[in-house]
């Protein structure tokens, strides 16, 4: 029944407006890399309006890659597609998935990275509510999530391990430690991956990015997951020569509530 439903989805595509698309090298990339279900929703999302057109490869990682995309208005987007061939990354998301009452793990993997996808767009819709600064999540389908480019001209922000020892400040440190408060004390989540590959620095504001990990408070690893990423920013700045508190007390101050 599934498989009916998706061919009938299928149906509702403007073929002529995809065969245009088809013949852009993004395109002829994309379908390289993913297979034939990845690249036909992409090309409903173009149909449907939700983007416009696809530049090229911002990113390139093991369990992920992010396009550089144009929305109807003419806005920089960024598309992020989940690979569905990765069987080393099936094996790292389990232990973020199992334990989260909002989601079921099946058995089948295709059905286990769009689970991510979904996770990842939740998480970063709670967040974008909660006033936290990430990229504002606008669509997720199958593998793949439509979000806010965080950067200019099609050229991403820098992670914070990229920044100069002088763009590295206490300030910027404690935009990252007041997220991660507002993250843990009013979203109930743990980023559970952060690190300075995983902040992006915009206008001098730190914006969290790769929610897919991220797993509610009453996850049974939340809190081992909340020393992990606290300890992480603590090294990197530390290690900038910024006087920062030992991570025990801003855990304990995280837990004031």
């Amino acid at each position: 029944m599934e498989d009916l439903a998706e061919r009938k989805e299928i149906k509702k595509v403007d073929w002529r407006r995809i065969k245009r698309r088809k013949d852009s090298a993004v395109f002829q990339t994309v379908e390289e890399v993913f297979d034939e279900k990845t690249v036909m929703a992409l090309y409903q999302m173009i149909n449907q309006g939700i983007i416009e057109g696809m530049s090229g490869v911002v990113k390139a990682g093991k369990e992920s890659r992010i396009y550089l995309a144009k929305g109807t208005g003419g806005e920089d987007l960024a598309v992020k597609i989940f690979l569905t061939s990765s069987m080393e990354f099936k094996k790292s998301m389990l232990q973020y998935i199992k334990g989260d009452p909002r989601f079921k793990v099946g058995h089948d993997y295709r059905r286990l990275v769009y689970t991510w996808a979904q996770k990842e767009f939740r998480n970063l819709t709670e967040a974008h509510n909660a006033k936290i600064k990430v990229p504002k999540p606008l669509h997720a389908t199958e593998n793949i999530i439509v979000m806010e480019f965080i950067g200019e001209n099609g050229v991403s922000a820098p992670i914070l391990k990229e920044l100069s020892p002088e763009e590295l400040t206490l300030e910027l440190y404690n935009g990252i430690i007041d997220s991660v408060d507002k993250l843990y004390n009013v979203c109930g989540l743990v980023h559970a991956d952060l690190s300075e590959y995983n902040v992006m620095v915009w206008k001098g504001e730190p914006y969290l990015i790769d929610f897919g990990q991220a797993v509610l408070r009453v996850h049974p690893m939340a809190e081992e997951f909340l020393k992990r990423d606290i300890d992480n920013i603590i090294r990197f700045f530390d290690k900038a020569g910024i006087d920062v508190p030992e991570s025990e007390a801003v855990i304990k101050w995280l837990n004031k509530t």
